[in-house]
């Protein structure tokens, strides 16, 4: 009989860890369930944000593209001129090139300039030593911007007072980088 009853206790005690194995088992299998729940809820909300982040994307790209756009139809009767010392204009730069610019680029007499502003660009202020800002103009007329530019591009070099001046159609950073990007294709073509 001892070994009847130890059998016996060995045998509850089996029966016993069984169960709580079962019950181990079920609360990991429930677990289990919960996570691959969770799991295909948060890949669900993943793909949507992915699809709505691309969507976004894309608006902002075409947002962009409209304001560089704007941008750039917003200097469209703009010139920049670099070259002409600091304080040069003293504080009236639309009189100042309005009486030096038919006079530097040769244009015919009577030409109406027709500057609606002028003014240095707002970037920093240069250091001791470091070129001036360049001036920036508005026309009132596009033809007026052009005509500018035609005859500083035929003038070739444009001298003033020692100081070499450039005239540039005012474009925005965006499409001045844009335009950057083709002059290693204009190098090759020029040589």
């Amino acid at each position: 009989q001892g070994n009847g009853s130890i059998f016996h206790q060995i045998t509850e005690q089996i029966s016993s860890t069984i169960v709580e194995i079962k019950q181990g088992n079920a609360d990991i299998l429930g677990r289990l369930t919960s996570i691959e729940a969770h799991l295909s809820d948060s890949d669900g909300r993943l793909l949507a944000a992915e699809t709505k982040i691309e969507t976004l994307s894309l608006d902002l790209a075409n947002l962009r593209s409209r304001l560089d756009d704007q941008e750039n139809r917003a200097r469209r009767n703009n010139i920049r001129i670099l070259g002409f010392p600091k304080g040069i204009e003293k504080g009236n730069p639309a009189q100042f090139l309005g009486e030096i610019l038919p006079v530097l680029l040769k244009l015919p007499k009577g030409t109406d300039l027709s500057i609606e502003r002028a003014h240095r660009s707002l970037a920093p202020m240069p250091a001791p030593g470091q070129k001036p800002r360049p001036l920036v103009v508005k026309f009132l007329r596009f033809p007026v911007k052009e005509l500018l530019l035609k005859a500083a591009r035929e003038l070739g070099k444009v001298d003033w007072d020692g100081h070499n001046i450039m005239f540039f159609p005012d474009l925005s950073k965006a499409l001045q980088d844009r335009r950057r990007l083709f002059l290693p294709v204009k190098k090759i073509l020029r040589d």
